[in-house]
C-alpha cells in the first residue's frame, strides 16, 4: 500500500498530482517514500533519476512517450501517463475521471502503477514499453492537434468562444462524421478550397491534408 510518496516536479501536472495525494491521506514530505515520481521534462527524466540512490522505493515517471530505460539505474520502476491535459492551477479534479497508461516490466510494477493511478482518480489500462511512442503519437493528435485546428477555425471566420459548442457537440454525438463529406458533397468541399486559397492560401494543405484523411479513416 502506497502510504508515502515524493513528487519531483511541480509543473502542471506535479502540483495536481501531489495536491492529489495529500487529498488522499498520502504523505508528499519526501520522508522515506514508498513510490519516487517524476514529473520533470521529457529530457532530463534521465539525468534526475541517475540523481536518485537505488534503494526500496519504487520510481516511476509520467511522461508518455519516454521508454522505462531512462530510469535507469533503478530495477523497480514503473511509468504512469495521466491520458489528459493540466492547466497551472493544480487542481487535483483535472485527474478526476480521465485515463492512464501504465507501464511496468513486472506484475509487482504493474501493480504499484495501478494502485498509484487508482489513488489519483485515474481509469488505468497497460500499454507495452515498446508501444509507448506510436501511444503518444496518438494522444498528440486528439489533444494538441486539436489546438491547430481550433486556430485554423478562427483563421476561417469561426467565431472562438462559438467554436467550444460544436467541438463539445463532435464529442457528446460520439464522434459521428457530419458535414459535406459524410454527405458526399463534393462541390462544398471544391467550394471550400477555393475561398481558402484566396484568402488563407496557408491553409490549402491543412485543409486537403484532413479532407483526404477524413475520407479513408471516416
Amino acid at each position: 500500500m502506497i502510504e508515502r510518496a515524493q513528487v519531483i516536479g511541480s509543473g502542471r501536472v506535479g502540483s495536481a498530482i501531489a495536491a492529489r495525494l495529500r487529498e488522499r491521506g498520502v504523505s508528499t514530505d519526501g520522508a522515506d517514500p514508498d513510490v519516487v515520481l517524476l514529473c520533470v521534462p521529457d529530457t532530463a527524466i534521465p539525468d534526475v533519476s541517475g540523481c536518485l540512490t537505488p534503494g526500496h522505493a519504487w520510481v516511476g515517471h509520467v511522461s508518455g512517450a519516454t521508454p522505462l530505460a531512462a530510469l535507469d539505474p533503478h530495477e523497480r520502476r514503473f511509468s504512469l501517463h495521466p491520458l489528459q491535459t493540466f492547466d497551472r492551477s493544480g487542481n487535483p479534479a483535472q485527474l478526476d475521471g480521465a485515463w492512464a497508461a501504465i507501464s511496468g516490466e513486472t506484475g509487482e510494477a504493474l501493480a504499484v502503477a495501478r494502485e498509484l493511478a487508482e489513488t489519483l482518480a485515474l481509469q488505468p489500462f497497460e500499454l507495452a514499453d515498446a508501444d509507448r511512442t506510436l501511444y503518444h503519437a496518438g494522444a498528440v493528435f486528439a489533444s494538441n492537434y486539436l489546438v491547430t485546428l481550433q486556430r485554423a477555425a478562427v483563421r476561417l471566420g469561426v467565431p472562438a468562444a462559438g467554436l467550444v459548442p460544436l467541438m463539445k457537440g463532435t464529442i457528446d454525438h460520439g464522434f459521428g462524421l457530419t458535414g459535406p463529406i459524410a454527405r458526399g458533397d463534393w462541390a462544398t468541399v471544391e467550394a471550400h478550397k477555393q475561398a481558402i486559397r484566396a484568402e488563407q492560401p496557408d491553409l490549402e494543405n491543412l485543409y486537403n491534408a484532413l479532407a483526404e484523411a477524413t475520407v479513408q479513416l471516416a
